[in-house]
């Protein structure tokens, strides 16, 4: 499964469509402005919220939330030696972990769970400028849950680049 995500995705306030291989919007990724903390929604074409997404208010880093009907799903934080290239944690509620690791800033990284690859966010297979793909590479993954993590890790760089 292959997806379309625009790079203006992480404007908080704004609303961006995801779409599939073929061009159909699948996903609405919908920025809530006017918050105390970075907050966004992932929604199905009918308006239906799949996954929260928010940043946890006090912690020590950065930490995005994943919450699927009101339920913690998932914590992603930085991982704290990652030197060479941006390495971030999913911790799941079920306490599996996720390792998300590449060049987060420029669109090129992998999501694996247990040294298996789930997915493969990249721009290289693309001719759009302003456009990178979510390929998600096993048929029983998530595909809602990986484009989240996606947002969630690509938000955390931004932020922590801006800190700098």
């Amino acid at each position: 499964m292959r997806f379309l995500v625009r790079d203006r995705i992480l404007g908080i306030g704004d609303d961006y469509w995801i779409e599939d291989e073929h061009g159909s919007k699948v996903f609405l990724v919908d920025g809530k402005a006017m918050r105390l903390r970075d907050t966004f929604e992932l929604k199905d074409t009918h308006g239906h919220v799949l996954i929260d997404i928010h940043q946890k208010m006090f912690a020590l880093r950065d930490t995005m939330v994943i919450e699927r009907d009101g339920d913690a799903l998932a914590r992603i934080k930085r991982k704290r030696l990652s030197l060479l290239r941006n390495h971030y944690r999913v911790s799941m509620v079920d306490g599996t972990e996720l390792d998300v690791s590449g060049k987060i800033l420029d669109r090129e990284f992998a999501v694996e769970y247990d040294g298996e690859l789930l997915a493969v966010i990249s721009r290289r297979w693309l001719h759009i400028r302003d456009t990178y793909g979510v390929d998600v590479v096993r048929e029983d993954a998530d595909p809602a849950l990986l484009i989240a993590v996606a947002v969630c890790v690509i938000h955390l760089a931004e932020k922590e680049r801006e800190d700098d």
